[in-house]
């Protein structure tokens, strides 16, 4: 069976600039490639019929096919250096604190190599016991502690070997903490004959070498495998064999008095938290750096509550968590370069591959040129959400989503391609294997979920958007979350209006900042769907395309991010809700987050506001006092995450709430951050709380915003080929916001 896969190096570029395309092909030796622009979702045989251009380029055609593997799981390697060559003698230690000790083998760190049965190297075993392996390529020697470790819990680990004599000592020590786990210092002790040689020379954390590949890997070629799952702080490496009191002494921050020349490397994780790389803070420098983005900023074994901000403890914040799930980049390579023609029209497209039966869309967004912004209208393309939501597999995998959603999953061919190639990585929605949370994600990696058919969420939903706009013939450019947030609000300043996407749930400062500056210059804001602005999330500062959210404290959530570990790493911002740092969606688009619920959707009821003067350019042609009792998704404009106007929160004093939704069903909950205390009358049919509202207010220097609330409002645009009363309200007040006549903010 044919499968294609692939991604391109950016989500968005302008015309006349360059944009690689990494393909995976297999099953087939020849596959083809299409530039297509998307003018609406294939959203099935309810919706308007599916749209796609095909553009005529360079690429368009056969491609040779070849497959490309992924490499994921999370690791750290040192260089091979001279000083790492002599080792003879030695110690190896850290403190680990490991999250599935019972999956099968793993390794801490050390040299060893698997395909060359060489090197040394301290890890755990099938059982989950400690065990030093040491190999010269011609046999092995295996140490065990003889008792498991438990999950969770800090223990000190080491392992001493004397060249001279062969004696090899296995140290693991469960470290004090506030619980009552069984365990005692273990040391155990024996002869070995072998004497290990240095391996490969690379010093590896949280895997070991499984040899050299033809092409790019996670890093260079290098192929590893034993991906340790769980944290390691403060990792050291000596040149001698030292007693427990040495260990001990070598496990401080500083280099004990005497062990100056013996003193290999002291790895210190707190260092340049926000990077990948790893700092050895003794003479030899043998520094090097994490790859497939581990998480940092995590709590060590000295964490003791004080502090919840890594920057002002760091020293408490030395520990790397390690998944064997983590993908950062896949590193495919390219397999042609389309540069983007110089007149093309700003908009949604998309590399369409297809070969056989299989088929794989690579969506990417064109941007006007900065200086030729001509529209009045700038749709904001939701990529940071997109980011976050890439290869979501909770939705299919998590044990509640059948009880949330009120109905059975039905699995299509984007679960599938994950389930086929479960390497592709994880959402920020997902737990890695050790059940901890995803707090990064990245768009180089083939994402199946960012594409116009399948699933009406985030990027598929978000074409009955552009489908809409396309259709008003009013002109529009495509401007994107990631370059709102690196470019600010000189990116918006040449429209009159921004449109959003269904579901802008997740927003840096910087975007956030924006957008504000924007509307009290007197832009014009559409927000057209439900539970945006919601999460803070953090660009990293140097690696392209990957997004931090950390889950702290509440809200609606597939995880929680664990005690102390609420600040991300990436910049060292507080993480969580807006909401709980006095940034409520509510007071940018007048409503925030209240309910959801994925069974059935409902409609708006107009309401006295609907006739105020101030709001009459929006209802002109609209009948009422029914709106959207129709649409694709789930049958009404009312539904699956729905927000509301709360002048507690920040939604002005002088909006007006023109329409509000109701008849929801008991699916729909109050999002957990509004119950206080448990409950019974939480639900969309007992709780007066629950329930969309459809806001406008003025704001300074002649703005306006306009807001829906609902996620479920894009899927009716497109009844009756658009001859309704939610398209016609949408046209009325785009059309409003795009004349310059200012607004005027009331007087109450």
């Amino acid at each position: 069976m044919t499968r294609l896969l692939g991604y391109a190096d950016k989500n968005a570029r302008a015309p006349g600039e360059p944009l690689a395309v990494m393909v995976s092909c297999v099953g087939a030796e020849r596959y083809q490639a299409d530039l297509v622009r998307l003018l609406s979702p294939n959203a099935g045989p309810t919706a308007p019929p599916f749209r796609e251009a095909v553009v005529p380029s360079p690429i368009n055609g056969e491609h040779r096919g070849r497959r490309q593997d992924m490499h994921g799981g999370s690791w750290a390697v040192i260089r091979a250096h001279r000083r790492l060559a002599a080792i003879r003698s030695f110690t190896i230690q850290a403190m680990v604190w490991p999250t599935t000790p019972e999956k099968g083998p793993q390794a801490i760190l050390g040299t060893w190599s698997e395909t060359a049965q060489s090197g040394y190297g301290l890890g755990l075993d099938e059982t989950g016991q400690l065990e030093l392996t040491l190999g010269d390529g011609t046999g092995t020697f295996r140490l065990k502690s003889g008792q498991k470790l438990f999950r969770r819990k800090w223990y000190l680990v080491a392992a001493s070997f004397e060249a001279e004599t062969g004696e090899a000592v296995l140290y693991q020590e469960p470290l004090a903490d506030k619980g009552f786990a069984p365990g005692a210092p273990i040391r155990v002790a024996a002869k070995s004959k072998i004497r290990p040689s240095t391996g490969a020379g690379s010093f590896l954390f949280a895997a070991w070498l499984k040899g050299e590949a033809d092409a790019p890997t996670s890093w260079e070629k290098m192929l590893v495998g034993g991906h340790f799952n769980g944290k390691i702080d403060r990792p050291r490496l000596a040149s001698i064999a030292l007693d427990r009191a040495g260990i001990v002494a070598l496990a401080g921050n500083v280099i004990p008095a005497g062990l100056g020349e013996a003193v290999v490397a002291l790895w210190d994780f707190s260092r340049d938290i926000h990077g990948i790389a790893i700092h050895d803070i003794s003479a030899n420098r043998l520094s090097g750096e994490t790859v497939n983005l581990p998480a940092r900023a995590m709590t060590g074994f000295n964490w003791d509550g004080s502090e919840m901000n890594w920057r002002n403890a760091p020293e408490q914040y030395g520990a790397i968590h390690f998944h064997d799930d983590d993908l950062y980049d896949a590193r495919w390579q390219p397999d042609f370069t389309l540069d983007l023609p110089q007149d093309l029209k700003s908009g949604v497209y998309a590399i369409r591959l297809t070969q056989d039966e299989a088929y794989f869309h690579i969506p990417f967004f064109v941007t006007s040129k900065r200086d030729h912004a001509k529209a009045k209208i700038a749709y904001l393309a939701s990529t940071a959400t997109y980011t976050v939501y890439a290869n979501n597999r909770g939705r299919f995998s998590a044990p509640l989503t059948e009880l949330y959603q009120g109905r059975l999953t039905v699995f299509d061919e984007v679960d599938m391609l994950q389930y086929e190639f479960p390497d592709m990585g994880l959402s920020t929605y997902d737990r890695h294997s050790d059940g901890s949370g995803v707090c990064y994600s990245s768009r180089l990696r083939p994402i199946t979920n960012i594409k116009p058919g399948g699933r009406m969420w985030n990027f598929g939903c978000d074409l009955f958007l552009v489908d809409w706009l396309e259709r008003t013939g009013l002109g529009y450019d495509v401007i994107t979350d990631d370059d709102l947030h690196r470019e600010g609000i000189d990116l918006l300043k040449p429209y009159a209006v921004v449109v959003t996407g269904s579901h802008p749930e997740y927003d840096s400062l910087e975007m956030l900042e924006a957008l504000d500056g924007y509307l009290r210059q007197g832009g014009r804001f559409m927000y057209m769907g439900g539970n945006g602005f919601y999460w803070r999330i953090a660009y990293h500062p140097s690696l392209p395309g990957v997004i931090e959210v950390r889950r702290s404290e509440d809200g609606t959530r597939a995880w929680d991010a664990e005690v102390g570990e609420y600040y991300h790493s990436f910049t060292g911002e507080y993480g969580g809700l807006w909401r709980r740092q006095l940034r409520a969606p509510n007071l940018l688009a007048g409503v925030g987050f209240i309910s959801q619920g994925f069974d059935a959707c409902s409609y708006y009821r107009l309401t006295e506001a609907a006739t105020d003067s101030r709001v009459s350019f929006a209802f002109a042609g609209v009948e009422g006092p029914i709106v959207g009792n129709h649409g694709v998704l789930q049958g009404g404009a009312a539904g699956l995450e729905i927000d509301s106007y709360d002048p507690l929160l920040g939604s002005p004093p002088h909006a007006l709430v023109v329409a509000r939704s109701e008849n929801h069903s008991n699916t729909y909950e109050l999002v957990n951050e509004e119950v206080r205390v448990a409950h019974g009358m939480t639900d969309g049919i007992i709780s007066p709380l629950i329930h969309a509202d459809m806001v406008f207010f003025e704001t300074p220097n002649g703005g306006a915003v306009f807001s829906t609330g609902s996620i479920a409002f894009a899927g009716s645009l497109g009844t009756n080929g658009f001859k309704n009363d939610v398209a016609i309200l949408s046209t009325n007040v785009l059309k409003r916001f795009i004349d310059p006549t200012p607004f005027k903010m009331p007087t109450l």
